[in-house]
């Protein structure tokens, strides 16, 4: 077990960049479809379409930018992605017409889809495979800490109402990048540090190489239908509490079911993850899976707020046992010299957080309000299809050479 004193200094800031970072977003970016539908009249579908523009502009850009970053450097990325972000956080709280809120989106989906990759990637440069596990899980973590109290802060400044919070994410960025700036320049990256001393290939090369990785490609077109059951906790639910006679106060329910939800995270995730250790990744990745779809049809089952606290639990056991080991899987099959590359391939996991939304508001506006079990259940069907795609690439790995990296 490495100790926080043994972290390199980029480590630590980053982790501490992304606790305080994902608090100031999750102040905004989930109230954001509230917000549309209530204040801007904007219809479900509509909005569903504005949420998932995000994560479709990320499915292109995040192997772009996870390749960037391994012919050109991480340092340079993440500073150009995360000063940008900054500029879309600005125009968040500035736009009032839904095609500019269309527009700042997909801008948020790009540079989230251009820094996560690299970030994770530095991360796993800077560490020795032994304690990687350990460190993808501290900046899990460290987005859960955050998630505890962006969504109850947000709540109370009424991120449901106004687009105000959203400039609060752009200081906390600002913060960010000068830290990483100041970081960088007192701790500079070796010229030998690995993305730097491993052969650099072309983008061609990149393309062929994640093409021809049969076990990546299932593995992202089964994960493709696991988080588009999972991207329903930050899209339809706020939609469906917000709008449906059978709750009241709905706004306030959820922003208490995203604090549990991150609670939950941080006191199940390491118990789980001494669990998990003792097996391959993608088992747990499986059993996230399934866990989550049951999660959903718990979702349109639930007419008390017990049952939605215990729902909410046992779709974020899903949750840990999903990502808490999914870096840790893309790191394990990544080619050396193509880490941020593979990194950037889990973009195209961002499908499932495009059809999700979407999918989801037009079952909302299909069903209505009142019919949750409809909307929920279709919801069920099309994520539970990731189980069996999941089971053949864990068929796949006793016979790859990535079995051998696995075990380690």
């Amino acid at each position: 077990m490495t100790t926080l004193k043994k972290l390199h200094p980029l480590i630590l800031n980053i982790i501490i960049g992304t606790m305080f970072g994902r608090m100031a977003t999750s102040m905004s970016i989930p109230f954001l479809a509230i917000y549309l539908t209530n204040v801007k009249g904007v219809s479900s579908s509509e909005t569903g379409m504005i949420i998932a523009v995000s994560s479709f502009i990320g499915i292109g850009t995040s192997f772009f930018g996870g390749y960037l970053s391994d012919r050109f450097g991480r340092k340079i990325v993440l500073y150009i992605s995360i000063f940008l972000w900054v500029g879309v956080f600005i125009g968040f709280g500035v736009v009032n017409s839904v095609a500019g809120f269309f527009v700042v989106n997909a801008m948020n989906g790009f540079c989230r889809s251009v820094f996560e990759p690299t970030s994770r990637a530095l991360l796993a440069d800077l560490t020795e495979p032994k304690n990687r596990l350990v460190i993808f899980n501290l900046r899990y973590t460290a987005i859960n800490i955050g998630v505890i109290f962006g969504p109850i802060v947000g709540y109370y400044l009424g991120s449901s109402k106004t687009t105000f919070p959203f400039f609060i994410a752009a200081a906390v960025y600002i913060i960010y990048g000068i830290s990483l700036i100041i970081t960088f320049r007192k701790y500079p990256l070796s010229p030998g540090s690995k993305n730097n001393n491993e052969e650099r290939v072309t983008l061609k090369q990149a393309f062929q190489i994640a093409r021809t990785d049969s076990i990546l490609l299932w593995s992202l077109i089964g994960l493709i239908f696991a988080i588009t059951g999972y991207s329903q906790f930050g899209s339809t639910l706020p939609q469906y509490l917000s709008n449906t006679t059978q709750i009241e106060n709905g706004a306030k329910f959820f922003s208490i079911f995203l604090a549990l939800n991150a609670a939950v995270v941080i006191l199940i995730q390491y118990p789980l993850l001494k669990i998990g250790k003792k097996y391959s990744p993608i088992l747990s990745i499986i059993l996230g899976n399934v866990i989550c779809s049951t999660g959903l049809i718990g979702f349109g089952l639930a007419d008390t707020i017990p049952i939605w606290i215990v729902m909410v639990i046992i779709f974020t056991f899903g949750e840990v046992l999903m990502f808490s080991m999914t870096d840790m899987f893309m790191d394990t099959i990544a080619k050396p010299n193509l880490r941020g590359t593979y990194f950037g391939a889990m973009g195209f996991t961002q499908i499932g957080n495009v059809l999700g939304p979407a999918l989801g508001g037009f079952l909302l506006d299909y069903f209505g309000y009142n019919n949750p079990l409809m909307v929920f259940g279709s919801l069920f069907l099309l994520s539970i299809i990731g189980v069996p795609i999941l089971i053949n690439v864990k068929l796949k790995l006793k016979n790859s050479p990535h079995m051998s990296k696995l075990k380690e």
